[in-house]
């Protein structure tokens, strides 16, 4: 027999995070007769009198947000992390061990419109979000060496208030993520003198395969070893290690790609397309970070439909993790669609 990767199952290792997963193609064409989901609602106020975070409104603790323009930022009123915390105490078992873990969490609204997701947001409007990111990033990494935006978009995702928005976490340790994409970067940078990104990204625009958009200075693609069914990385083309170190024309260019991929999510399956994304940036201290570069990770659920997802079960928990059609076939298909969003260009 002859290997091909579009018909026989095969693994593919991440170097980010030194795992492999295992890609079974053509496994998306067995029959579904699982659960699917209520398709995500399209028509929504500009304004929700009973949203927490729009403007005007009252939130559940009694705090009155602001009427404000643009972007709002609060901390928490259900904060996963506090500052301080009191440390942990020993169990006095070698096989029970725990560890303190202090820090701060923080609400992004994107805007004062209940109804626009990135997506559907103008461009200069995403240029704030932007530049909120950035601003949030280099205040909280005065105080923690970790600092991680993300946001959770959809009910598939988890996400509690439809407003859209997303969450700053400042945190005084490296989580296991950052940890591992961490040591990763730093083994590649110090074998190879490029960062592994760069080196990756290289590869990536030679081949093309695998590329779904891309400007003068970002690029959107399927990496080789995607786990979620049309899971992204998002790269600048200039190995900055932070968000911090953009430069206004890199922002921009990050408005503009942003924008892109996030209407052909939703052009993919005519729905508002409920993924989590987050950003991982060097850590904050006294570090070397020359092995880092800056990326977002995209990590959407929907698998053959607007009501399908891909659910992480059986091998993926017990053995490791498995996608259902090729990195390949899921870049042609994103980079087919359309820019203009199809809510808008109906």
């Amino acid at each position: 027999m002859i290997f091909d990767e579009t018909a026989h199952p095969h693994r593919r290792y991440n170097p980010l995070s030194d795992r492999w997963v295992q890609v079974s193609p053509n496994r998306n064409q067995r029959p579904w007769q699982g659960k699917e989901e209520a398709p995500a609602e399209t028509i929504r106020p500009t304004h929700d009198s009973n949203c927490y975070l729009c403007p005007r409104n009252t939130r559940v603790g009694g705090v009155k947000n602001p009427d404000y323009p643009d972007t709002f930022i609060f901390t928490n009123d259900f904060s996963s992390l506090t500052d301080p915390c009191p440390p942990a105490t020993d169990t006095g078992h070698p096989l029970l061990r725990r560890g303190s873990v202090s820090g701060t969490c923080r609400v992004f609204c994107y805007s004062p419109r209940h109804d626009l997701t990135l997506a559907e947001m103008p461009l200069g409007a995403i240029c704030k979000v932007v530049d909120a990111w950035a601003g949030q990033t280099e205040e909280l990494g005065r105080r923690y060496p970790w600092v991680q935006i993300f946001e959770n978009k959809g009910a598939i995702m988890g996400c509690s208030n439809p407003h859209p928005h997303g969450q700053i976490w400042g945190v005084d340790r490296l989580p296991e993520e950052a940890r591992r994409e961490d040591a990763c970067q730093r083994a590649w940078h110090a074998d190879h003198g490029k960062t592994l990104l760069a080196d990756y990204l290289r590869l990536e625009e030679e081949r093309g395969e695998r590329i779904v958009a891309t400007n003068d200075t970002w690029t959107v693609l399927v990496p080789f070893w995607a786990l979620w069914p049309f899971e992204t990385l998002v790269l600048p083309r200039r190995p900055a290690a932070r968000l911090t170190d953009l430069t206004d024309a890199e922002r921009a260019g990050l408005a503009d790609i942003l924008q892109r991929l996030t209407v052909r999510y939703d052009n993919l399956f005519e729905t508002s397309f409920p993924y989590t994304m987050g950003w991982h940036g060097a850590p904050w201290g006294n570090g070397p970070t020359t092995h880092w570069h800056l990326h977002a990770h995209f990590y959407p659920p929907l698998l053959r439909s607007a009501t399908v997802q891909k659910f992480m079960v059986g091998y993926e928990m017990l053995g490791e993790g498995q996608r259902d059609f090729t990195p390949e076939e899921a870049a042609q298909r994103l980079r087919a669609l359309p820019d203009a969003h199809y809510a808008l260009s109906a």
